[in-house]
């Protein structure tokens, strides 16, 4: 469990946790890399925070098993077991100073006066408070609370550091800047952080990779740009950005490529399984995808086509987003550019929409 300079390996295997009759947390197995930045990311009742609290300590799995660096740590009580954790509400003490707060943990392992200082010292240029170690909390603003309470994480040197909704608390700009402050720190500090948030694009931003939860199980999990690109389920691709979901019946198979029929027109999508023909599908593909057929197209890439009139035209500043209805009453959104040279649309406006079939999946 100790050793430093690289982070620690997280094994989840079939955990659950059960309160009452009811399953928070259903089956979870991950396999988290020594190193890596990965997310729990779902929205709220998903078990995320339930399993970052069985990994910290604070909840005991009803079933399952966790290893950190192939020890299981189960029966290991949270102090043992070394992790950094950082909760939503900062949870620094009022009456400390910042360089009391951030010494405690340091303080708590019998580390000697002098070089707790000097590690204190340390942690507060990491997070780009130095000179900050003499005031007190009701002196900082959130953003500055947040970085105390990730330095007394870090202080003492943790190959793991889990997250619970850090950035929750503050406005958004504030959460943006922050974010990347996160990445930085985690390329700096080389160790594995779990972090736990509902905010997709905070998890798209950050991750080395995401597992969204739904449920209390893991309903996909890999890098930020496969759940955006190829979502495995309606759920994925309805969480994790905005999707246009189009039912249609499959007509046939070309290779790797289901051949289906949607409004009379024949759309062609990508497809993890074989779907007989006859069977009623779901495709999904994503609103900044869809272009007017009469903007130009790349005629060297397949496309899908639809016809659609235009029911609301929204101008949102970089880019113009429409909402479409296609023939059965399907509502459709479209996002483009804004810009002089494209000809905005009107409401009431027949059209006809194109896609690549690359960026049509079948879930």
């Amino acid at each position: 469990m100790n050793g430093s300079g690289r982070g620690a390996s997280v094994l989840l295997t079939d955990l659950e946790k059960r309160f009452d009759r009811t399953n928070a947390v259903d089956g979870v197995s991950l396999d988290i890399h020594s190193g890596e930045f990965l997310t729990l990311l779902g929205p709220s009742g998903s078990g995320k925070t339930t399993t970052l609290m069985m990994i910290a300590g604070f909840e005991t799995p009803t079933a399952g098993d966790i290893a950190i660096d192939g020890t299981s740590v189960v029966a290991m009580p949270p102090y043992r077991r070394n992790i950094g954790m950082v909760f939503q509400s900062y949870a620094l003490f009022p009456h400390l100073t910042v360089a009391d707060n951030i010494g405690f943990p340091l303080k708590q392992r019998g580390v000697p006066k002098a070089e707790r200082a000097k590690l204190v010292a340390e942690a507060l240029e990491l997070v780009h408070l130095p000179g900050y170690g003499s005031r007190y909390p009701r002196q900082l603003s959130g953003g500055q609370q947040q970085r105390v309470a990730v330095a007394r994480a870090v202080v003492f040197k943790p190959r793991l550091l889990l997250m619970d909704e850090p950035l929750g608390a503050l406005d958004k700009q504030l959460r943006e800047n922050l974010q990347l402050e996160m990445r930085r720190l985690h390329a700096d500090l080389g160790i594995t952080f779990i972090y736990v948030t509902h905010d997709q694009e905070e998890a798209l931003t950050m991750s080395d990779r995401i597992a969204v939860m739904n449920d209390g199980k893991v309903a996909q999990i890999g890098r930020p740009e496969d759940l955006y690109d190829r979502p495995t389920s309606r759920f994925v691709a309805g969480f994790i950005g905005e999707s246009n979901f189009l039912p249609a019946i499959v007509r046939g198979l070309e290779d790797d490529v289901v051949v289906a029929e949607c409004e009379g027109a024949i759309i062609r999508a990508l497809s993890p399984g074989k779907p007989a023909p006859g069977e009623k599908v779901m495709l999904t593909t994503r609103p900044e995808r869809l272009r007017f057929a009469d903007t130009a197209l790349n005629p060297n890439i397949a496309q899908n086509r639809l016809s659609v009139t235009v029911t609301e035209a929204v101008f949102a500043g970089e880019r113009c987003r429409y909402m479409l209805q296609a023939g059965d009453g399907t509502a459709m959104v479209l996002k483009e550019p804004s810009s002089a040279a494209i000809r905005r649309r009107s409401v009431g406006e027949r059209a006809e929409i194109a896609w690549s079939v690359a960026d049509t999946i079948l879930v």
